[in-house]
């Protein structure tokens, strides 16, 4: 796989462990919806480490104060259904005022390419600067055509987060939308004949919501 400037990797030990745990399996569908909203919270925190400040005068117990405050940044976070609802309330839980939009896609079994059934954007999505959450980037099928998407409204301020990408899906992704920054909890080795990732942890939204 290449290198690419919009793509980060995390090599956090937390993300790290907490990944190895979901690819077991013999995690449960439990303690899988716990671990997955955790990771969301550990790499919300790093995606919006440049959200802009800017300087608000407080009173403190004390005295009167000039401290840091997030600048009203108008963030939305979209999941990509239905795996992408798994990482939605750890991610919100950091930015409670955020609106949320919903895109619905499902993948073709045979051509292994995106299908549209359902999409609900906020209606100033064009000012808003987007986090997409999908716990999976196999093909990049699915992660393309949802930013194909929320462009087609106006957004040109998107990130794309993951918990777990196969090298075909980033390089799909990467260059078919270079200004998109992505973020993933790690690289594995390939993608086989039916566009799962190996060793991947199997299908994320069938083991999040028990439909094995």
């Amino acid at each position: 796989m290449e290198n690419y400037t919009n793509v980060t990797v995390f090599d956090h030990p937390l993300i790290t462990h907490k990944l190895s745990i979901l690819r077991d399996i013999n995690t449960g569908s439990k303690q899988f919806r716990e671990l997955v909203g955790e990771i969301g919270m550990l790499m919300g925190y790093e995606v919006m480490r440049d959200l802009p400040m800017e300087d608000v005068e407080i009173e403190t117990p004390i005295t009167k104060a000039t401290v840091k405050m997030i600048s009203g940044k108008k963030l939305a976070l979209v999941p990509i259904l239905r795996a992408g609802l798994g990482m939605l309330d750890g991610v919100l839980s950091l930015v409670p005022s955020a609106k949320i939009g919903h895109i619905g896609l499902y993948r073709d079994h045979e051509t292994l390419e995106p299908k549209e059934y359902f999409c609900k954007l906020p209606e100033d999505i064009a000012h808003r600067q987007v986090i997409l959450l999908d716990p999976m980037l196999a093909t990049g099928g699915s992660g393309c055509a949802a930013v194909d998407f929320i462009k087609a409204r106006g957004c040109n301020n998107i990130k794309f987060v993951s918990i777990l990408a196969a090298p075909e899906g980033i390089e799909r992704l990467a260059k078919t939308h270079p200004d998109v920054q992505i973020y993933t909890g790690g690289v594995d080795e390939k993608l086989n004949d039916k566009g799962y990732i190996v060793p991947g942890l199997g299908d994320a939204g069938d083991r999040l919501f028990g439909t094995l």
